[in-house]
């Protein structure tokens, strides 16, 4: 098998995967993305053992073990093998369930253990201080304080908050109507102070901002594009240097200190659970310590013997 045959067998077969990835389960480009990524890294490395052999279709149980060992001597992190573990293991099932190979080479091969802990968070002053950066006397700094607002009010994934569309949002009922992962949707409430600056921002600066181009999404550029989740993340992290917040930051920051602010409040874990859109209470469930910190101080505070 010559390179070039190789080459087309395999984007052939992950043309074949990720299109049906998205027409069963409506998955997000991104989750595409990932797990077209993680298969090109195996076919890569499969090639470089025999040039003249090896397609994605031929790996055997004893070359995927060989594969991931090498992401471990490279220092990968356990969280990433596993999610490359899991891209494989769904590629040679679809694989298997089409019928084009008799033996799935994923099998009996587990996951690493990864360690479960709490994203990085923000306390309340520090989130105050991060929304009041923004210099809201000038549309674009209008608008990135509306989207800081909505961030924090619903604790939409960015994805999530970029793709917004007008239609989404409920100025009456005061909720946005969110279409998450596999493609499922639920409603967030905003919140008042939100919903003030959401509303502020349609009726005020949206339009200023557009200069007659058109466009359904409701946070928009210069251009009359929507915002990209690189644009925003670059914008969080320097009005966070402006706020003078040191703490590592991640795009989801404003996300964790959403249900760790709710859970520090007295929220139930199943009903952040609702809000984060988590199809399983388990991913909710690295939340779970920041539950029991305050079931812990609502004990001392009120048992005659805390």
């Amino acid at each position: 098998m010559n390179v070039h045959d190789r080459e087309e067998i395999n984007t052939k077969l992950l043309d074949e995967f990720t299109d049906t990835l998205w027409l069963e389960d409506g998955l997000s480009r991104n989750t595409l993305t990932s797990y077209r990524s993680d298969l090109e890294l195996l076919g890569e490395w499969l090639a470089k053992q025999s040039p003249d052999k090896y397609s994605l279709i031929e790996a055997t149980h004893p070359d995927l073990l060989a594969f991931l060992a090498t992401r471990i001597s490279l220092q990968t992190k356990a969280s990433t093998i596993s999610r490359t573990l899991s891209s494989i293991k769904r590629f040679y099932r679809f694989l298997l369930r089409q019928g084009k190979i008799l033996i799935d080479p994923s099998l009996n091969i587990d996951r690493p253990k990864v360690p479960r802990y709490l994203p990085g968070s923000l306390t309340e002053t520090e989130v105050e201080a991060l929304l009041s950066t923004p210099d809201i006397t000038h549309p674009l700094g209008f608008r990135d304080r509306t989207m800081l607002e909505v961030l924090y009010a619903t604790g939409l994934r960015v994805s999530e908050l970029v793709e917004l569309k007008l239609s989404q949002i409920s100025l009456d009922m005061g909720v946005v109507r969110v279409t998450g992962k596999g493609t499922k949707e639920r409603l967030v409430p905003l919140g008042e102070e939100a919903l003030d600056w959401v509303s502020d921002y349609i009726k005020k600066t949206r339009s200023s901002l557009l200069n007659n181009h058109v466009t359904d999404k409701l946070f928009v550029t210069t251009r009359g594009d929507a915002m990209t989740r690189q644009a925003f993340w670059y914008l969080v992290k320097r009005y966070a240097a402006q706020a003078s917040i040191s703490k590592p930051l991640s795009p989801h920051t404003l996300r964790h200190a959403f249900a760790t602010h709710l859970l520090n409040h007295g929220a139930d874990l199943r009903v952040v659970q609702l809000l984060l859109g988590h199809a399983d209470i388990s991913t909710t469930q690295i939340y779970t310590h920041v539950a029991r910190e305050r079931l812990k101080q609502i004990h001392t505070k009120h048992h005659p013997r805390g």
